[in-house]
């Protein structure tokens, strides 16, 4: 671990705990360089399958991708940014549990409306609308009857 103030390797840790959401260890550490203190974060590498895109390209997971793509949803709306943090960490666990070295970017997108269409109406629409790639007015409106529908099946 390199020192992110001298770039010395050379440090000790001086604590080691348990980060608050559980998932990760937080060690304050000493470098012994330069005696600066700093903090370093160590996780459970998860293996996450591939994503194929619509056109046939292939990624890396992207957790930032989802997160960003939800808060574009969410912009201007009564979200708490913990509930965005949770919908990215379901999609990840979806992500992690599904079958195959491989997953369609559509089931991806698919569960994260999934997700939106009960956190808030708005975000869902406009995700949907980026995610579905409306070409005009009635995609828009046949996807506001499919939500409205669906919601009332739940009431």
């Amino acid at each position: 671990m390199k020192c992110p103030f001298c770039a010395s390797s050379e440090n000790r840790v001086i604590d080691s705990r348990i980060s608050k959401d559980g998932h990760a260890i937080r060690r304050r550490r000493e470098c012994t360089g330069c005696g600066r203190r700093f903090t370093t974060y160590e996780f459970v590498e998860e293996v996450l399958p591939t994503v194929v895109k619509k056109d046939g390209r292939r990624e890396t997971f992207d957790r930032t991708k989802i997160r960003t793509g939800i808060k574009k949803a969410c912009e201007k709306r009564p979200v708490k940014t913990e509930d965005i943090e949770k919908i990215v960490e379901n999609v990840e666990r979806f992500c992690q549990e599904y079958q195959g070295n491989e997953i369609p970017a559509t089931a991806i997108g698919e569960n994260i409306m999934r997700e939106l269409q009960g956190l808030d109406g708005v975000a869902y629409v406009r995700f949907a609308s980026v995610y579905r790639q409306f070409r005009d007015v009635n995609d828009f409106v046949h996807e506001l009857q499919r939500f409205l529908e669906t919601n009332d099946d739940k009431h």
